[in-house]
């Protein structure tokens, strides 16, 4: 059953699609989040439906929609160029195989995103894209969610749609996604026009970051309680009152510490110590290897190039009397361990020119979306109140993103490429909104502006000569210009 439902929504998907192309743009986004091909589909599942969509919607968008107007931004250029220099260390990788494994979906996230502004000309295909993004990823966390109130959390236990490791189901990476789309969904429920605000809309609103905050709970991964802190500094910004929020907050935690799970509590608490977990201890072993890996190889080692890697760490051993208290290590020799970092994640495997194209693409994110947001914050047109909001929503985002990444592989985790299309999407937008205001104070100060006045030629009028003794060139009379009147007087 699960299997027919699923099949028969996207295939309706699909055929709206066909008559509506921009709704191929957001079956992608649907199935790169979600990847319903994955729950259930039996002979289905092994069709590439996603590389179907992405072909669908780019013919689609090239015959019948509107690209007048169209131009190519730097970031979009940006992520063009990361794109062309993966794919050159991708050919001179030091893991073929593995490496031509992650070029085959890493093209698709970075082609998508430089190909999404083009389809973003409207506030309605702005809104329905962040729509279907907060709305694919709380399919997955409200299902987490139910399953950790439960008693199903636990690190690496909690089973989503899916039971499978890999992308958006992966522990640490729902949680810093999930924690992403909270600001999005929040957007959604004050601006929102595909459902219009009310209380049904914000009741759901508050379940879906309620699920996204019950994320790094179920999954106990300290990134997403880092995510979780760090957009809550984030929200003291932009919210209007301040002492109610912080008093809010400290009201929640109190609430919420007491029903935590105590195996959640003390993994949280390895935070301020890694020296107390393998876990945070691998990941400085990996940091400290891909450092010195970058030194002899600047250009990097291609996809996966942490295959190569050899570490050796002090394995902490654990009282076992039920108290984290370290009473020994053991020393240990691992090879392999991935990065758990996007920004050694790019050093390693792009090097130099790849980590810097990369923080240089969200770094202007970020101060891209500050201007939208304080051109727009005060005083705006009517129809323009949603603008700074969604500035402000998708610049949350992206530093709640660059922080999590900072602890878990995500340099180029599809969802957060749609982000980037977002931002250069709604960008775009008030470009044209500028260039439409600047064509209109054109127009308006061609008509205000006073022109010289119309030289209209007087009429000729004939006058007698009195001195003339007989006609005048064949005449008896010659034009000659009017007399002024003060002269005849």
């Amino acid at each position: 059953m699960t299997n027919l439902a699923l099949t028969a929504f996207v295939m309706a998907f699909f055929v709206a699609g066909f008559m509506r192309p921009f709704l191929f743009v957001l079956a992608y986004a649907y199935i790169d989040i979600v990847a319903p091909q994955k729950i259930g589909w039996g002979p289905l599942g092994s069709l590439s439906i996603s590389l179907v969509a992405f072909v669908l919607c780019v013919i689609m968008w090239a015959a019948r929609e509107d690209k007048s107007g169209i131009r190519l931004t730097s970031r979009q250029g940006l992520m063009l160029l990361l794109l062309a220099y993966c794919g050159v260390t991708t050919i001179t990788a030091d893991f073929p195989v593995e490496a031509a494994a992650k070029w085959d979906w890493v093209w698709k996230a970075l082609i998508f995103a430089s190909f999404l502004p083009f389809t973003l000309r409207t506030r309605l295909r702005i809104e329905a894209l962040v729509l279907i993004m907060v709305v694919g990823v709380a399919a997955i966390t409200i299902d987490g969610a139910f399953k950790t109130l439960m008693g199903g959390g636990g690190y690496g236990e909690l089973k989503l749609l899916v039971n499978d490791n890999t992308g958006l189901y992966e522990g640490s990476i729902i949680s810093t996604v999930a924690v992403c789309t909270i600001p999005l969904a929040f957007w959604l429920a004050s601006y929102g026009t595909v459902f219009k605000p009310g209380w049904m809309v914000r009741l759901f609103a508050l379940g879906v970051v309620f699920s996204a905050i019950l994320m790094p709970v179920g999954t106990q991964a300290r990134t997403g309680l880092i995510c979780v802190a760090v957009l809550g500094l984030l929200k003291l910004r932009s919210t209007k009152r301040r002492l109610l929020y912080l008093m809010l907050i400290g009201a929640g935690s109190m609430i919420a510490l007491p029903l935590l799970p105590a195996s959640f509590t003390e993994r949280m608490g390895t935070i301020s110590n890694h020296q107390a977990d393998q876990s945070a201890s691998t990941r400085v072993a990996v940091w400290t290897w891909t450092m010195e890996f970058a030194k002899t190889h600047p250009f990097g080692g291609g996809f996966d190039a942490f295959l190569q890697d050899t570490i050796s760490y002090d394995k902490p051993i654990l009282s076992t009397d039920g108290q984290n208290r370290v009473i020994g290590t053991d020393h240990v020799l691992e090879h392999g361990r991935a990065y758990h970092s996007s920004y050694f994640e790019m050093l390693g495997e792009q090097g130099y020119p790849g980590i810097g194209l990369w923080l240089l693409l969200h770094i202007l994110g970020v101060i891209q979306m500050e201007r939208i947001r304080r051109r727009y914050r005060k005083d705006p047109p009517e129809n323009l109140a949603w603008i700074s909001p969604l500035a402000d929503a998708l610049q949350q985002a992206q530093i709640v993103y660059l922080f999590g990444g900072a602890f878990v592989g995500i340099a180029f985790q599809p969802f957060c490429y749609m982000l980037v299309g977002l931002q250069c999407g709604l960008a775009a937008y008030v470009g044209r909104l500028d260039e439409a205001a600047a064509e209109q104070r054109r127009i308006e100060r061609l008509i205000r502006r006073p022109g010289p006045a119309p030289i209209v030629p007087e009429p000729l009028i004939p006058v007698r000569h009195a001195h003339a003794a007989g006609p005048l060139l064949g005449d008896d009379s010659a034009a000659v210009p009017p007399v002024p009147t003060r002269l005849i007087g």
